[in-house]
């Protein structure tokens, strides 16, 4: 993976160079992100010249509380969670509970997410920090066509060194405010474990087969899957 700096982004990379059986997934084609409201001009310069299409994964009081400040570039919208985000840290779920919840329950909508990627235009995925809609969303169509396990899982838990640390400390401050009794809070807003992820997959694995499978599942065609391969892989 490739860490790319953006100014006015956090968590930007691209996940090109890992292995995938005999092939590499391609440079270039498959980035990932934080949301882009505090892009400066400098920043959306750099993303023009790389990003075809922009996936944004937020819900709609997100992105109207953050809008994105990129300009002239294709973006599909495509919210993931079945209800608020803030309903994740209400219910005091860990974050195993949340991508579990997320691949049952959004299925549909992460196989358009992955079908944007499959048309292979070089295309950024962002939620609002680039951790969990993404990773899950990154992480499925790396695994669909075969991308290194270990290497899909690090670049998940990449994450969470990649998020700003004057924002840990005041979500973390917020939330041991407000939301005391949320043990898992403090997880769900700034951590990234690959023991959750490796776990996810394993997962989606013994349920369905295969994340391929699981995808197929949910609507996307073997054409789909097989442009999938074409469009990451070198």
């Amino acid at each position: 993976m490739t860490v790319i700096d953006v100014d006015g982004v956090a968590n930007v990379r691209d996940v090109g160079g890992m292995r995938a059986g005999s092939s590499r997934v391609r440079s270039g084609v498959l980035l990932r992100s934080g949301h882009l409201a505090q892009l400066t001009a400098q920043g959306s310069a750099v993303l023009c010249e790389r990003v075809r299409h922009v996936v944004d994964l937020r819900d709609d009081v997100e992105v109207e509380r953050e809008p994105s400040a990129l300009i002239g570039v294709r973006t599909t919208r495509i919210p993931l969670f079945l209800g608020s985000v803030g309903s994740f840290f209400a219910q005091n779920m860990d974050l195993a509970a949340m991508y579990r919840h997320l691949v049952d329950e959004s299925a549909p909508r992460l196989v358009e997410a992955v079908r944007v990627i499959a048309a292979g235009e070089p295309t950024l995925v962002h939620c609002t920090v680039g951790k969990d809609r993404t990773g899950v969303t990154v992480a499925l169509a790396l695994s669909a066509v075969g991308a290194d396990r270990d290497a899909v899982i690090a670049d998940y838990a990449l994450t969470a060194s990649q998020l700003p640390p004057e924002r840990n400390r005041a979500i973390v401050q917020y939330l041991r405010t407000h939301l005391p009794d949320a043990t898992n809070a403090v997880q769900l807003a700034t951590e990234s474990p690959a023991p959750v992820m490796a776990a996810l997959l394993a997962d989606i694995d013994e349920r369905h087969g295969s994340v391929a499978d699981y995808l197929r599942a949910a609507g996307m065609s073997s054409t789909e899957l097989d442009a999938l391969a074409s469009a990451l892989l070198e």
